[in-house]
């Protein structure tokens, strides 16, 4: 397991993580840090875990609005497929019309 210091709102914190994902780690702790930086920036500075608790419930509340957004999107893409098959179960009832017709035409 590796350790990997970070740096939130100034202030240096070890993390542990797996091998390989220390990059990973740091970038997340970056985005955290913006968020943490912007609620000091609107509320002041009201100690390290009320920030860090502000930050996370606007986190949280992303999270769950883009949750929301993908449920929709995979919604909307179940009614699309749903009717493309319709569409695509007439297009071969069509086909195989005209086959018939063809043949038919053909044996006549």
């Amino acid at each position: 397991m590796a350790t990997v210091t970070v740096e939130i709102n100034g202030r240096p914190y070890n993390v542990g993580c797996a091998d390989g994902q220390e990059e990973r780690v740091r970038a997340l702790a970056r985005q955290f840090d913006d968020n943490v930086r912007q609620v000091a920036q609107d509320v002041g500075h009201v100690g390290d875990i009320r920030l860090f608790l502000m930050a996370a419930l606007l986190v949280a509340d992303e999270l769950s609005d883009i949750r929301t957004q993908l449920n929709r999107l995979r919604a909307e893409h179940d009614r699309t497929m749903a009717g493309s098959e319709t569409v695509e179960k007439r297009a071969a009832d069509a086909l195989n019309a005209a086959a018939g017709r063809l043949e038919k035409l053909l044996a006549e």
